[in-house]
């Protein structure tokens, strides 16, 4: 199984006694970066969290995900979800903002947090700031600091819209997607449920675990349209084929499960559809240009 940083694991890497902010609604916390005491040397390992986290970071770091690392040089706001491994290596000395946690209890009243792309894609969950942007959203922490202290009988929802408004202004420096069909709703909720039904099928945590659908035709299927019908949307909305689309998908994973456990070629085969740990083997090296064995040497060193 891979390994998951728990709350409580959370609080005692960073030597706090006090184990957060619990309501009904689920649990929330948010610290200062400057008065954490962090480990100087910490052992480099790709975890996931339990919980969802949102950073306002001023400084040098490296955020290392299994298959592309992402630096911060300078003032950025970084999400995190449960979902994805990640390792954040401090560089600079000196490192100043705020870090917010909380679990998906707490965000439920506003529906579904994974629907922000946000928190969805890595090239959008690290965004650098402009000087203006930072006091934008140093405002709406330290009022999250300021209520979360306070005693106002409703202020966990008040934290929640103050939440909600961060990510809000997060999201709207995201370029909307513009579609290449005049008319294309029908093809548009294809690829989103084409897209929830593969991400439904990831992380992979036990060696037992299989992926369901790994073939435009199995996709098809399940969204009873016809492969070409399938193939016309995705290419249309995302400008891929179905076929590139579940291959990229699958050599992500791979290379997760190739860096980021100890499981056996064969192991990850089965896990990812493929009924011989040869025919992954070459899949993988068509794809990576080089051997799932090399790769893991490589990610190892």
């Amino acid at each position: 199984m891979l390994e998951v940083v728990e709350l409580s694991s959370f609080y005692k890497n960073l030597d706090q006694s006090d184990q957060g902010n619990d309501s009904e609604c689920g649990h929330f916390n948010i610290f200062k970066i400057e008065d954490l005491v962090l480990p100087k040397y910490r052992k480099a390992s790709y975890t996931r969290r339990s919980f969802y986290k949102i950073t306002l970071v001023s400084g040098q770091s490296m955020i290392h995900y299994t298959d592309r690392d992402i630096e911060v040089d300078g003032s950025a706001i970084v999400f995190t979800n449960p979902s994805i491994q990640y390792h954040w290596e401090t560089i600079s000395e000196r490192q100043t903002g705020y870090m917010c946690i909380f679990t998906d209890t707490f965000f439920r009243k506003f529906g579904n947090i994974k629907d922000y792309s946000v928190f969805q894609s890595k090239d959008e969950a690290v965004l650098p700031l402009l000087p203006e942007q930072v006091l934008t959203y140093e405002s709406l922490f330290e009022k999250m600091c300021t209520e979360l202290e306070g005693n106002y009988k409703f202020k966990y929802d008040l934290l929640q819209c103050l939440l909600m408004e961060v990510i809000h202004e997060a999201q709207k420096t995201v370029p909307l997607m513009e579609s290449p069909l005049s008319n294309s709703n029908a093809a548009e909720r294809i690829a989103t449920t084409f897209t929830e039904l593969m991400e439904r099928q990831f992380p992979i945590e036990l060696t037992y675990q299989v992926i369901k659908f790994n073939s435009p035709a199995a996709f098809a299927a399940q969204l009873n349209i016809h492969v070409n019908h399938l193939n016309k949307a995705l290419k249309a909305i995302k400008g891929f084929t179905t076929s590139q689309l579940i291959n990229e998908r699958i050599l992500q994973e791979a290379k997760i499960l190739l860096k980021g456990t100890n499981w056996t070629i064969a192991q990850i085969a089965f896990s990812l559809g493929f009924g011989e740990a040869n025919h992954f083997s070459a899949f993988f090296k068509s794809m990576a240009k080089i051997t799932a064995k090399t790769y893991r040497k490589l990610s190892k060193d």
